[in-house]
């Protein structure tokens, strides 16, 4: 594999159609397309400046690199990527990809970020800001995020997160095929028109969760004291620990809480309207 360290690049695609190369403590000052249409390549210590400055690789190692906010659309169309111990301050990043790791990085402008994504595993992540990561992506194995991002996981299939943190509103809406552990999940509306919905030992927060669910199953969770509305128009299997405040217009399963604060069951209750809710004995 050829070296290049201790070099600045700039203008536009000054490494385009590079292959089996190593960069070394090296800066894309300026311009556009630093890193295009190449193979096998590894960058380390390096900082980039300039526009789309990776772009269209196959096979790709980041370790301990900087992405200043000046690098939007950073990262695009590159299939293979692993990504270790960086930092990245610009918007955009991760579309059209397959393959993708992440561990150890912190994203403080998450904005639109992770889009139609096939493949995505993330380790002890940190996302801040912006609005709609994780949108249209599938296959995603998540082990420590933490998110302030707003309508994270829209559109998702077949997600499997442990160990969360996730402040926000609208999050996993649309989604199919979602496994949550020992996370907790802070925000209104929280995964509606979602199907195959299950939460483990989950704390939640905010009001009107888990509305418009086909198959929830929640396991040994707990519901902060503001929270009401929950599960309207919801198939549901429940176990809760603790008290929940208040269940609104489940349409069928079983729920069963410690506590419960009221029911409300108006005349917009959905068929079959057989939900049997119960206290623990």
């Amino acid at each position: 594999m050829k070296l290049i360290k201790d070099k600045e690049f700039g203008g536009e695609r000054p490494l385009f159609a590079e292959h089996d190369l190593r960069l070394e403590n090296i800066i894309i000052t300026d311009g556009e397309s630093g890193i295009k249409q190449c193979q096998n390549m590894e960058a380390s210590n390096c900082k980039f400046y300039g526009k789309y400055p990776w772009w269209h690789v196959d096979g790709a190692r980041i370790d301990s690199c900087y992405f200043a906010p000046e690098s939007r659309s950073a990262i695009w169309y590159t299939n293979d990527l692993q990504m270790t111990n960086s930092r990245i301050d610009g918007p955009k990043f991760f579309r059209e990809m397959k393959n993708v790791e992440l561990e150890n990085v912190e994203i403080t402008d998450a904005d639109e970020t992770f889009w139609k994504v096939d493949g995505l595993r993330l380790k002890n992540v940190k996302l801040q800001g912006g609005t709609y990561p994780f949108m249209f992506s599938h296959n995603i194995y998540v082990d420590g995020l933490e998110s302030d991002s707003k309508y994270v996981f829209q559109y998702c299939k077949n997600v499997e997160i442990h160990n969360a943190k996730i402040l926000t509103k609208d999050s996993f809406w649309e989604c199919e095929n979602v496994t949550v552990y020992d996370s907790i999940l802070d925000g209104e509306y929280l995964a509606w028109h979602s199907k195959n919905v299950r939460l483990v030992n989950c704390h939640l927060a905010g009001e009107q969760l888990l509305c418009y669910v086909d198959n929830l199953v929640l396991e040994n969770c707990t519901f902060d004291a503001q929270c009401d509305r929950v599960f309207e128009y919801t198939t549901v299997e429940a176990d809760i620990r603790g008290h929940i405040e208040n269940i609104k217009n489940p349409t069928s399963g079983h729920i069963v809480a410690d506590s419960i604060g009221s029911i409300t069951y108006d005349k917009n209750v959905r068929q079959p309207n057989d939900c049997v809710i119960e206290t623990r004995k």
